[in-house]
């Protein structure tokens, strides 16, 4: 009986099978890789808006507080976006000609709302509450970074459903006491891992249902 294959025919078969294999591995490696980078999740990257608002200079510099201009941090779950007579507060009288601010002047007179472009965002399906943070002792420096030193603001985490979870799984290390929630910069305690765990027992934190569907999807 004629041979139907060559002898190398095994050879070349386990090697387009492995090589199919290895292949198939690499691009999941990579594509796994690829949707955690900074260039998919905006990590770092400046979001340009209709005024070069930086808040290095006004939460670094001249010290305003947070929540002066995120008035619903600490009561709904969205923490807001200043209204143009905010600003002005300060613009009337504070560079009140200068040419960055033309935007900011001409909102004011028309009582059109900027339209700032947001930096940091979940998925519409995704249920997230800035009070209920806050309340719990989550600093805004966890989620959005160090932003007295952002002259320019800017995505600090991936704020991902792996990312969340992570923090939802082992929330102590992100907990501080509520009062230092909008501390910059924070300095935690040397006795800090005991504050943690009392403060998961007073503010009734339940580790055992935040990882439950509904907290997240509803």
């Amino acid at each position: 009986m004629a041979q139907v294959f060559s002898r190398n025919t095994d050879g070349v078969v386990r090697f387009l099978l492995a090589g199919g294999l290895l292949a198939v591995i690499a691009i999941a490696v990579v594509g796994t890789a690829w949707l955690r980078s900074d260039f998919v999740t905006g990590v770092g990257k400046a979001v340009a808006q209709p005024v070069p608002f930086s808040h290095k200079h006004h939460v670094g510099e001249i010290g305003i507080d947070c929540r002066y201009c995120h008035a619903g941090v600490e009561t709904s779950a969205s923490a807001g976006l200043p209204a143009t007579e905010v600003c002005m507060t300060c613009h009337s009288q504070l560079y009140p000609n200068a040419a960055m601010l033309a935007p900011v002047r001409a909102s004011f007179a028309s009582g059109e709302p900027l339209h700032w472009q947001r930096v940091n965002s979940v998925p519409d399906f995704v249920f997230f509450n800035h009070s209920i943070h806050v309340a719990k002792g989550v600093g805004c420096e966890t989620c959005h970074g160090e932003v007295d030193d952002m002259a320019l603001m800017a995505k600090a985490q991936p704020l991902s459903m792996e990312w969340c979870l992570g923090c939802h799984r082992d929330p102590e290390p992100n907990l501080r006491p509520p009062q230092d929630v909008f501390l910059m910069h924070w300095k935690p305690p040397d006795d800090i891992k005991e504050v943690r765990k009392e403060l998961v027992q007073t503010l009734g934190i339940h580790t055992e249902t935040m990882t439950d569907c509904y907290v997240c999807h509803r």
